[in-house]
């Protein structure tokens, strides 16, 4: 069978309407959007809100530890650190126990801006549960899909 015969712009509105993938991808696209413009305000991006705030915990995390939780690869992780740690709300250094491991911090500054970005995302994340109909059952979809 020729496979050009079955890409008809049929096949193209199929695609169109029942991709999984570029449905979630243009959901995130729009999420992104709207927490970039509701967190512009304290300069930062939702990637960095998220970043940020996986750095927030009682010990430095490992940069493999929240490239993981990031689901992302260890290179992208360090570029979108470098930002970051040249406006000096994230500091990296070695760990003691082992020297070939990195592990990550809020500064002060990171941690003000932080916790100055929270009421935002707060506010704009409650409003768009709002206009769900089951943001727990979502959630838990994306999980199962993110494993």
């Amino acid at each position: 069978m020729n496979a050009q015969a079955d890409l008809t712009f049929q096949t193209t509105l199929l695609v169109r309407d029942a991709c999984l993938c570029l449905h979630a991808q243009r959901a995130a696209r729009a999420l992104a959007r709207r927490f970039d413009l509701a967190l512009k305000p304290v300069g930062i991006s939702s990637g960095q809100f998220s970043l940020l705030m996986s750095l927030n915990r009682p010990k430095p995390p490992s940069l493999g530890s929240v490239a993981s939780l990031l689901a992302m690869d260890r290179t992208t992780l360090t570029a979108n650190l470098k930002p970051l740690e040249r406006r000096g709300l994230v500091e990296t250094c070695p760990d003691g126990a082992d020297r070939r491991v990195r592990l990550l911090s809020l500064t002060p500054a990171g941690k003000s801006v932080l916790a100055g970005a929270l009421p935002i995302w707060q506010q704009l994340h409650a409003a768009i549960e709002a206009e769900l109909a089951d943001p727990s059952r979502l959630r838990s979809d994306l999980i199962l899909l993110s494993r």
